[in-house]
């Protein structure tokens, strides 16, 4: 049963569906992994790409209102789920002993040494209750009890299941271990049980109905006078409830601008756990561990983004969320091998590999219409050693004002480093100088410790600043080409590190009588978040914070709405976990905006192009080397910071000059002012 867009008009309607190819994705590939799949014994399948279905396939037995058997993949969705609303809560953390919340482990010489940690990597050195391939049913002693739950299986978990190694001493998977997880969070919630917490605070917000997903084996256990419900499998999850799990994990734990998940927890859930591995001798694809999840942070499966992470259960039972790329998939079925030893090889060799060769487009958004191709030529040029950031203007005099961090500016140095100081640069490109711009302005400090500017731009002769690391960030003027700044309104929600648009010499050929403004919508210009947020404001009343107004959505006629309640702000430009430091730049020659997008600090990042300031967005350039080997066509790793200066934009359009920073390289220093010749290839 293939399922298109119009299908199933219940609360999952509400995901858009898009086609393999609006999603970057070839169908004649899909539809061969489809079948291919199919006769391992699947029985649903889904992709989620860019935010939207973009294939859904379902055996006659199944279907898109059938919730499925987890398995173990549980202990992604629920266990995983339920410590990242502990964790965010600060009612527990990684490093604290289990026993914290375990009390019948205190006396324990070894449970006692047990961390939340090792519990959620298997890593704990309790032992799993499985032995030799035997049924569950048949198993003797305490591993038969607990899977029969007689008479509870947390009892069995925490007080007859043995330590078999030293805790942390080498991973050993353990269905008890989780049990001991579930416990210890429940405990750590001092009323109410992990069932409530998830309905309450991620199913229900998601809007999964209750008729989509259950869990614990539909039943909770009273101990120690706490109700607890099974985390390592005995749930089940429609495909499209289990991928919208996953949606919210490659948002960063936010759901329409709302964070169920602080951003710091959900980074420790899945970011590698520092654990020991397992051991890949029988089975090589077998990950690594996050906090309950699986992370393929070391490239184990080749072919797939290092920021991969998933959840699996008996009968291969998958989910898996790549950030990098905008997809979730979710596999259900039976087990494409009866080989326990190699239980991720077929997920890696089936599933995962023929799903990446089907990706035409890694970027985000797709190929632009305009720009056919981005040359970077060999040509770098490097000055201001060791001082960074960079936003450009194009000032009334012909020169370009600049901002510099954490440098000494331009030989000559000046006598002290600077958090924040100031340069101009003359010439041409090729022929550049940059000189030294001393001023009211400068601040000391480094890294986030000291004010930065994040963008610059000039009107009608005065210099308007917006600095970052001021919480969030703040508006700077100066009429007097920089020597001297005034301090205007700060904004506190979101930007945390804005830039301007830039047009022509001292703004002119704007677009209208509006300046427009661009920030990752985040509250640190150090972590990267979901989306891009747009305002803008009359030329005369910059400094007036009451005439900002911000971009809301797109009307049905591709018309952009605004409103002056920032609250009330939407995404201009959306990449999941992805979304740095900007710059935007009108291309006159080309008649296009151009926008140079940091995706994080390692030297991922990426060029797009719109008609309007507002979109809609298609890509020109994505790099993405740090998750995935073989897409850097940049060459520079490392970097973290992209200008587009409008005046070393040639009158065709064809010939522009990026302005990069980033870190030394061997012998190369690119911690500095450093510029490149980019060339583009039109369609026409």
């Amino acid at each position: 049963m293939l399922r298109t867009a119009g299908a199933a008009e219940t609360w999952q309607s509400t995901w858009k569906s898009i086609t393999p190819r609006e999603a970057g994705l070839d169908a004649a590939a899909l539809a061969a992994w489809k079948n291919a799949l199919a006769n391992a014994g699947t029985s649903g399948l889904l992709v989620v790409r860019r935010g939207a279905i973009a294939f859904e396939w379902y055996a006659p037995d199944s279907g898109v209102d059938k919730p499925h058997g987890t398995a173990s993949m549980a202990k992604a969705l629920v266990g995983g789920m339920s410590l990242a609303i502990a964790l965010s809560d600060g009612r527990i953390a990684p490093d604290d002993p289990a026993s914290k919340y375990i009390p019948a482990w205190r006396a324990d010489p070894l449970k006692s040494k047990i961390s939340i940690r090792q519990l959620a990597t298997h890593t704990s050195g309790i032992e799993d209750a499985e032995q030799g391939g035997l049924p569950h049913d048949q198993l003797p002693g305490w591993k038969g009890a607990f899977w029969k739950r007689v008479p509870d299986p947390f009892s069995v978990a925490l007080h007859d299941a043995p330590v078999i190694f030293e805790p942390g001493g080498q991973y050993a998977y353990s269905n008890p271990g989780m049990a001991a997880l579930a416990y210890a969070v429940t405990a750590s919630l001092k009323g109410g049980d992990i069932r409530s917490l998830l309905k309450d605070r991620i199913f229900d917000p998601l809007g999964i109905p209750p008729s989509d997903w259950s869990i614990g084996y539909g039943r909770g256990y009273e101990l120690d006078g706490l109700t607890l419900y099974a985390n390592w499998g005995g749930a089940s999850f429609t495909a499209r409830a289990a991928a919208r799990v996953g949606q919210l994990m490659m948002q960063q734990g936010t759901w329409n601008g709302r964070d169920l998940v602080r951003r710091s927890a959900f980074q420790q859930m899945v970011t590698y756990a520092g654990t020991p591995k397992p051991p890949r001798t029988t089975d090589p694809f077998a990950p690594a561990s996050g906090l309950a999840w699986y992370t393929n942070e070391d490239g184990v499966w080749p072919e797939v983004p290092r920021d991969a992470i998933a959840g699996a259960g008996a009968g291969h039972q998958l989910i898996v969320i790549i950030p990098s790329l905008q997809l979730a998939v979710v596999r259900n079925g039976q087990a494409m091998s009866d080989r326990n030893d190699e239980f991720w090889t077929p997920i890696y060799q089936n599933v995962l590999k023929p799903l990446m060769a089907a990706i035409t487009e890694r970027s985000p958004y797709p190929p632009s219409p305009v720009i056919r191709r981005l040359v970077f030529l060999p040509d770098v040029r490097r000055a201001a050693i060791e001082s960074d950031n960079w936003p450009i203007t194009w000032g009334d005099d012909d020169d370009q004002y600049t901002s510099y961090g954490d440098g000494w500016g331009f030989e000559p140095l000046i006598e002290r480093k600077l958090g924040m100081g100031f340069a101009r640069i003359i010439g041409p490109p090729e022929e550049f100088r940059g000189i030294n711009l001393r001023s009211a302005g400068e601040r000391v400090g480094g890294g986030a410790g000291s004010p930065k500017a994040s963008g610059i731009l000039m009107v009608d002769g005065v210099l308007y600043l917006w600095i970052r690391n001021v919480g969030n960030s703040q508006l700077l003027w100066s009429k007097d080409h920089g020597r001297t700044w005034e301090s205007g309104f700060v904004i506190s929600t979101g930007f945390g590190s804005p830039t301007f648009l830039n047009f022509g010499r001292d703004y002119r050929g704007s677009r209208d009588q509006f300046v427009y403004t661009y920030s990752q919508d985040g509250a640190s210009a150090y972590e990267s978040d979901n989306q891009l947020a747009l305002a803008r404001v009359p030329k005369r009343k910059i400094a007036d914070r009451a005439a900002w107004e911000f971009f809301r959505k797109l009307d049905e006629k591709g018309q952009a709405l605004w409103t002056p309640d920032i609250h009330q702000r939407g995404a201009v430009f959306t990449y999941t976990s992805n979304c740095r430091r900007s710059d935007v730049v009108f291309n006159l020659g080309i008649r296009r905006y151009l926008m140079a997008l940091a995706y994080d600090a390692a030297g991922d990042w990426g060029i797009f192009d719109a008609p309007e300031p507002w979109g809609p967005w298609t890509a020109v350039f994505h790099s993405a080397a740090s998750k995935f080997a073989g897409t850097d066509a940049w060459g520079v790793p490392g970097t973290h910071g992209y200008r587009l200066p409008a005046k070393w934009i040639s009158p065709d359009g064809l010939a522009m000059t990026l302005i990069f920073s980033g870190v030394r390289l061997k012998e190369i220093t690119y911690d500095a002012f450093c510029t490149r010749t980019i060339q583009l290839q039109l369609w026409r």
